[in-house]
């Protein structure tokens, strides 16, 4: 089944938009890792928060995309942008009511 993680990053004082450029990164190792969607995003209501929205093919498959080296990397030079505050929600995906319109328009 899809596996789904949706968390917020907090960054240092000033350094969101330094984050947000690392994780928009091309990283065409995600998509052969099992990576559905890979979304982030911002609030200006809080400048130093990234929100994250990832899909995949399982919860192995993210596990194990981490231990790719462009993953790596991107982790090592995002560190020290990092306030340590962190939320995540991972949860197994059932369904979506948007992906059965489409298998209906299909059929």
């Amino acid at each position: 089944m899809t596996f789904a993680n949706v968390g917020t990053l907090g960054t240092k004082p000033g350094q969101r938009d330094a984050l947000v450029s690392i994780l928009l990164r091309p990283s065409p190792g995600l998509r052969d890792a099992g990576c559905l969607l890979y979304e982030v995003g911002i609030n200006d209501d809080e400048p130093d928060a990234v929100f994250i929205c990832e899909l995949w093919e399982s919860h192995e498959a993210h596990q194990a995309s981490l231990q790719l080296s462009e993953v790596q990397a991107a982790i090592q030079e995002a560190r020290p942008l990092l306030s340590g505050e962190m939320g995540a929600t991972r949860f197994t995906v059932l369904g979506s009511p948007l992906q059965n319109v489409a298998d209906r328009r299909r059929h």
